[in-house]
């Protein structure tokens, strides 16, 4: 691997000799990630590569590619939005498959860490706001400058969960009480549509002890309902034991709302509190499939189970919701 990414590097990196401690890292459901080192005689300079595993062809379902999550990264990096520095997209004679190259940002993203070790303490209780700010960021970008992005909606999202969860035969009631509580409080199409991140929550956020320093991940980006990412960070699950703290387990709301209005945007609670439903239920239906896959194989991986189960836990979240007790 080394060999091949120095002779990648090389062709758009003039002055570069080498590449070392090139490293797969683990995480990540679909791509595959490398660390490693670009040696160049101005300095070294830690790099990240991103790329889909061998066989991979068309971007699949709800994945926007490779190629518009490179062009969105670099959009928002241009825009002063936290995130990685593109530095080249795979072309086919890098013989490196699809993927791309982007510099490497120092911090953490595992939520225990992040929520408990002491190095976090004084960042905690400026995230909420800081992500606020981010995703207010995000939302403005130019949508004129924008890659080809699959378009939203509420009515669409509900559609596809529910063909999802009923392909299982795996009936819960739970599920039938969220997906009937969604149609019948559709608000219908968004009177603004953004980018929508798709994915911004813990794991896929750097975070140092001064903060927010990059939001990863882009690859189920689309045009949609802003107010869905907002809802999406407050999901129970993304708050790892803290759920008295709804935005990752480190802040509230209203600080949320707060980071978000300071950076010039509107936000309506209760669309908020609409794609908070629509997001506990996607995840729920996410962990289903993941034990639909460990269930009938090949490839019977424990941590497919571990997140199967946790479909469960979904279920109590959405109870929470639709019927809270006094």
């Amino acid at each position: 691997m080394e060999e091949q990414l120095g002779r990648c590097v090389a062709s758009w990196c003039p002055g570069a000799t080498g590449v070392v401690e090139a490293v797969r890292l683990s995480g990540g459901a679909s791509q595959e990630t490398w660390s490693f080192d670009i040696v160049h005689p101005n300095g070294t300079v830690g790099a990240i590569l991103r790329r889909a595993p061998q066989g991979y062809g068309a971007a699949p379902g709800r994945a926007a590619g490779l190629g518009a999550e490179a062009a969105l990264m670099q959009l928002a990096y241009d825009a002063g939005v936290p995130s990685p520095r593109v530095l080249h997209v795979l072309q086919p004679q890098d013989e490196l498959g699809i993927g791309f190259i982007m510099e490497r940002v120092d911090g953490e993203t595992i939520p225990r860490k992040i929520l408990r070790d002491d190095r976090f303490a004084q960042a905690r209780p400026k995230l909420a706001h800081q992500l606020g700010k981010v995703l207010g960021g995000i939302h403005g970008l130019d949508p004129a400058q924008l890659p080809e992005l699959r378009r939203m909606t509420a009515a669409r999202e509900i559609a596809e969960l529910e063909r999802d969860y009923r392909s299982f035969d795996w009936p819960r009631p739970v599920f039938e009480l969220a997906l009937r509580w969604l149609r019948d409080r559709d608000p219908g199409p968004s009177q603004e549509v953004t980018l929508v991140h798709g994915d911004f929550r813990h794991g896929n956020l750097i975070i140092g002890p001064d903060g927010v320093r990059a939001v990863l991940d882009w690859e189920l980006a689309h045009l949609g309902d802003p107010m869905e990412d907002l809802g999406w960070i407050c999901v129970n699950s993304w708050r790892f034991g803290e759920i008295d703290k709804p935005v990752g387990g480190f802040g509230a709301r209203e600080e949320l709302f707060a980071g978000y209005e300071a950076a010039g945007r509107s936000v309506d609670p209760e669309r908020v509190k609409f794609w908070e439903v629509m997001g506990t239920l996607r995840w729920g239906v996410m962990c289903c499939g993941m034990m639909q896959r460990f269930r009938m194989g090949p490839e019977h991986s424990v941590e497919r189970a571990m997140i199967g189960r946790r479909s469960s836990e979904t279920e109590i979240d959405l109870l929470r919701l639709l019927a809270p007790r006094a």
